[in-house]
């Protein structure tokens, strides 16, 4: 009856038998005895330096692991992913395992002791992590130090890749990074990487923290810098503008380069941690220009002020959206760019009430026939404004001319030809119609004068303080102070190309200006050409025989007897010399001031 019965309790053969019955048990058998070695042998290593037992000697307990014994720091963290490992296999095979709760107090201990080691390494390492050392690695650094490989950190603290002509702090600071990564990378891999990041975080947020303290960023309030005075926030002002460029360039570019490296496990955790440890700072650095933007008792002096502000701001645009780039910093770049709207807005006001205030200006004429008070200031203003081209273009940009101007509706005219439409043009549409409303208003405070000759010696005069402080002049000046300096090729080569564009653009303007006086137009050309040619000669003669291998025709443009030539033509207001000829016929008249430059009481 029994016969060719199958009992699935009883196996159908010896062989069957045989492997099933003893197989399950001996591989259970083998494979807790392979996870009790290696959680006893990652222990040993681990308990070695365990920060609360006595297993461990009292120097180890208070010892710098990675500093002072790197071989011993490997074999750590080759415990500790070992243990990690091993967790992982009982996890799966015996949850309930004995061996993983000592596997997991094994973990605790090495995750506490990783912990000590990472504060002591940021602590004590500051110098070597300074900001300056960290935001010159090279980008082949970066670039290398971004990608990580989760079976390369037994490597990472070994064989550190140095540049051999780098310095011995830049080799002490390249070996102190690879031990955070490593600590991280291990930290962050056992699933302790929010320990992990938290040391880190405090450490390095005080080291912003202070660094701006140190550089005087300051945490305001706007109604706090509305009750300074601006000799005070003018002190604050010119604090800030010495110490943003470092605070951008520097230190949080260092700061996002070290946290990019420590956390390359990770992109989710570097963003987090830079993010907390930068964002409160950069938006305290970049709410300051803002708030003297608003500043309510502005006044015409203080466009300079505000124009180095936006300036800073300007330059620096391109590292800023470069070093903030994570989403979470948006907040940071819209405070940035908050602060050069402000600015621009400010700037704009002022430059309206500059317009406004010559034409509103009821001084008199000055007895003589001297050059007038008004004169002089609003040149010297424009010459100031000459120096901030760059943020004056992008301030002004579409700015239209005021249309509630008394001047004839022919002086709204751009003195610029359409076609060029470029920031520097844009510059000098706007200087050279503030010129026209001086002008104006110059020629109205002539007719004042009861004898006609001294009222065109009044205009001469005015005219020529005008055309002396043109920029012309004030760029060959450039070229003066540097005729006798030492300089390399590429540097001489550089003050060339500036030389030749000022003087072509200074050219084109002043083609079209008048001196009808042959006597005074003569004193105001000998004048320019004692300040532009004998300093431009000794350049030319310096420099011109080094620059011919680069192609010495395309970079020095004028000989100095041209320069001569060339300064012959100017002042016959027509944009033309007396033969009928220009020395650049291609240019157009940029200004013509022979209507304002006269009387309009038919003298």
């Amino acid at each position: 009856m029994r016969t060719g019965h199958f009992s699935p309790s009883r196996p159908s053969s010896p062989l069957h038998s045989s492997t099933t019955s003893n197989d399950s048990p001996s591989r259970h058998t083998f494979s807790q005895t392979l996870m009790e070695d290696t959680i006893n042998e990652a222990g040993a290593i681990i308990k070695k330096w365990d920060l609360d037992t006595s297993s461990s000697t009292s120097y180890n307990r208070v010892a710098n692991l990675f500093r002072d014994y790197r071989e011993e720091a490997l074999k750590f963290l080759d415990a500790v992913t070992n243990l990690q490992h091993g967790m992982h296999f009982v996890i799966k095979e015996c949850s309930s395992s004995e061996l993983l709760v000592q596997a997991q107090n094994l973990m605790q201990i090495a995750m506490k002791r990783l912990q000590k080691e990472m504060y002591t390494i940021l602590s004590g390492n500051r110098y070597f992590l300074d900001s300056e050392t960290l935001s010159t690695r090279s980008s082949r650094q970066s670039t290398r130090s971004s990608v990580s490989d989760e079976d390369e950190h037994d490597d990472e603290i070994t064989n550190t890749e140095v540049s051999p002509r780098a310095s011995e702090v830049e080799i002490v600071s390249e070996l102190v990074m690879a031990n955070l990564k490593a600590i991280a990378d291990c930290m962050i891999g056992a699933g302790y990487g929010k320990e992990c990041v938290k040391i880190y975080n405090l450490n390095r947020k005080s080291v912003i923290d202070e660094t701006l303290y140190y550089l005087g960023v300051e945490k305001l309030t706007s109604s706090q810098i509305q009750k300074m005075d601006w000799e005070m926030l003018e002190k604050k002002t010119k604090n800030w503008l010495g110490s943003v460029k470092i605070a951008v360039s520097t230190l949080f570019h260092g700061e996002k380069i070290l946290c990019d490296h420590v956390f390359s496990a990770s992109d989710a955790i570097r963003e987090t941690c830079f993010s907390e440890i930068a964002r409160e700072s950069a938006i305290t650095l970049f709410a300051f220009p803002e708030m003297v933007a608003k500043y309510k008792k502005l006044s015409l002096e203080k466009m300079f002020t505000v124009l180095d502000l936006y300036n800073s701001i300007s330059e620096l645009w391109d590292e800023i959206e470069l070093i903030f780039s994570f989403s979470s910093f948006e907040i940071v770049k819209s405070q940035a760019m908050a602060s050069l709207v402000k600015l621009g807005e400010a700037a704009r006001l002022m430059l309206s009430e500059f317009e406004s205030a010559i034409q509103k200006d009821t001084s008199k004429a000055k007895a003589g026939g001297g050059v007038h008070p008004l004169t002089r200031y609003v040149m010297n203003y424009l010459v100031f404004l000459g120096d901030y081209s760059g943020a004056f273009a992008e301030i002004i940009g579409d700015l239209p001319l005021s249309v509630q101007s008394p001047l004839p509706e022919s002086y709204f005219m751009s003195p610029i030809p359409d076609e060029d439409d470029s920031p520097s043009s844009a510059v000098s549409v706007k200087l050279a119609w503030l010129v026209l409303i001086l002008l104006c208003k110059l020629d109205g405070k002539a007719q004042l004068y009861k004898d006609v000759s001294l009222s065109y010696l009044f205009l001469a005069n005015n005219l020529n303080y005008v055309v002396s402080k043109d920029g012309m002049e004030q760029r060959a000046d450039v070229i003066a102070e540097n005729s006798t300096a030492e300089m390399s090729s590429p540097e001489a080569r550089e003050w060339f190309f500036k030389f030749n564009s000022g003087f072509e653009e200074a050219y084109r303007v002043q083609s079209s200006w008048v001196i009808p006086d042959p006597k005074l137009r003569d004193e105001v050309k000998i004048s320019l050409s004692r300040k532009i040619v004998s300093g431009y000669r000794i350049f030319y003669e310096k420099y011109r025989e080094s620059l011919r291998s680069g192609g010495v025709k395309s970079v020095v443009r004028f000989a100095p007897d041209d320069l001569q030539n060339y300064l012959s033509d100017l002042f016959y207001g027509t944009g033309q010399s007396e033969q009928g000829t220009t020395a650049y016929g291609s240019v157009s008249p940029s200004v013509s001031i022979s209507t304002a430059s006269s009387p309009s009481h038919g003298r």
